[in-house]
């Protein structure tokens, strides 16, 4: 069965919240954000979680100091971070160069990492705890683009936990930062990768243009009440090694057997996902996907580039077609959604930004995945090696909570290396949805049963 794990409770003690400002002057300006960066459905702060292991070599060392004193230095490279947003004429986001800083916390906690137990992932408790929301400075214009918690525990390792303004940087530019802050909080005097700005890189064209058909941003009604209700939420993550992609991969009809892990996973949860939901089989279900468009340019965007480079492509299909078809209808229209994004697409994008007042994504009756297994979480390093768990602190974040979920790099207790993905929804729906995915794991053609394949699953209730 789904392992249960008793909630684990502790204590943690915080130090007050502190400014950390650039450890030398650095430029008053204005720095406008690009046309993919400003859009309503980044405009919200988003979490990050990483787990680190005592070192003996480092137990003199406080990591709190540490990594507030690389936070300084890096801050002189990545001076942005450092200011506030400012909005200007239509909706225009940029960043006021004020060098005010990033909020700090150093706090303690009287656990240790190993009291999190062999599922160290999503939903983690006490989150609220390890990232603290500061009040007063949650808002996305003039507050902090920036909030790092560093949370030392009983047994010598630490927990870093940092939360984003979303539109200042994705998944990669991210990493780029905390990779920058890993050197410098090892002693270099200098990020290997130097930031690049340059978003005009991703402004509209003059005049605007949407030359691409992009129904992940259609207006479309909620006729019959689908957004999702916030209350009575379960969070669950669900793991999948080698032996659980096999498993989904024989639904896959041989003219889709070159598609990748990302897209099967996605076509696999979106319909379970649907059947969960129950909707009528009438109503349109949208699957969003994100899609890394920064090696689409010709040329590329360069290195360095920290801002947002991604498309949202939308695949639709009504209810009753994915919930009665054979998992091969869903997969194709996940496949192709991808397959649309290139350049003139996140051109065409920047220009529906500025003629259209810079629109959310549709959420009604939407579910978006973001893979972040290849986006280097795991392996920022602070002087302390990689990370135990190193990616998104939740599912379900975001504008619209509870539409999201992230493909997260992730090693179990029997050392496979797989995925692991939090989803969000009501318990109800999470019941039917747990179900539904244990069939598509258990129809082995190998006589394994059932119960084997519903180790998979796991949950903090």
């Amino acid at each position: 069965m789904a392992q249960r794990h008793t909630p684990l409770t502790f204590t943690v003690r915080r130090c007050v919240p502190e400014l950390i400002r650039p450890a030398k002057p650095t430029p008053r300006e204005l720095k406008l954000l690009s046309d993919i960066d400003d859009q309503e459905g980044l405009r919200f702060q988003i979490p990050v979680i990483q787990f680190y292991r005592s070192d003996p070599k480092m137990r003199n060392k406080n990591p709190a100091s540490v990594i507030r004193e690389a936070l300084a230095k890096v801050l002189v490279f990545y001076y942005p971070f450092a200011g506030r947003l400012k909005e200007g004429p239509a909706r225009k986001l940029m960043v006021d160069c004020t060098g005010e800083g990033v909020l700090f916390i150093e706090a303690e906690a009287d656990v240790t990492l190993k009291q999190f137990g062999d599922a160290l992932q999503p939903p983690f408790p006490c989150l609220e705890e390890l990232l603290y929301d500061v009040p007063g400075y949650g808002g996305v214009l003039d507050s902090p683009l920036l909030l790092i918690q560093v949370t030392r525990l009983l047994c010598g390792g630490f927990i870093f936990a940092l939360r984003l303004n979303h539109t200042m940087s994705d998944a990669p530019g991210l990493v780029q930062f905390m990779t920058a802050l890993g050197e410098m909080a090892q002693g270099a005097s200098a990020p290997s990768i130097l930031p690049v700005w340059q978003r005009d890189l991703l402004f509209a064209r003059d005049p605007p243009r949407v030359t691409c058909t992009h129904q992940e941003y259609e207006e479309v009604e909620d006729t019959k009440g689908t957004i999702i209700p916030l209350d009575d939420m379960a969070h669950k993550s669900f793991f999948f090694g080698p032996a659980e992609v096999a498993a989904l991969r024989r639904f896959v009809p041989s003219h889709l057997k070159k598609c990748s892990t990302f897209e099967v996973l996605t076509a696999c949860l979106w319909r379970c996902r649907t059947i969960a939901l129950n909707p009528d089989p009438e109503e349109e279900m949208r699957i969003i996907c994100i899609v890394n468009a920064r090696a689409k340019f010709n040329p590329p965007l360069p290195t360095g580039y920290y801002g947002n480079g991604f498309a949202f492509p939308v695949a639709i299909s009504s209810a009753g077609d994915l919930s009665k078809k054979p998992l091969g209808h869903a997969l194709e229209l996940v496949m192709k959604a991808k397959s649309d994004v290139n350049e003139e697409y996140m051109r065409s994008i920047a220009d529906l930004m500025v003629i259209k007042n810079r629109p959310h994504f549709t959420v009604v009756r939407a579910y978006l995945v973001s893979d972040v297994t290849r986006a280097g979480f795991d392996v920022v390093d602070f002087g302390w090696g990689k990370a135990a768990y190193g990616g998104p602190a939740k599912g379900g974040v975001g504008a619209i909570p509870g539409v999201a979920s992230f493909y997260i790099p992730f090693t179990n207790h029997k050392g496979e290396s797989g995925i692991v993905v939090p989803v969000v929804l009501p318990s109800a729906a999470m019941k039917i949805f747990v179900h539904e995915l244990d069939n598509m794991l258990a129809q082995d053609t190998n006589g394994q049963g059932q119960e084997e394949h519903k180790l998979f699953a796991f949950s903090r209730l």
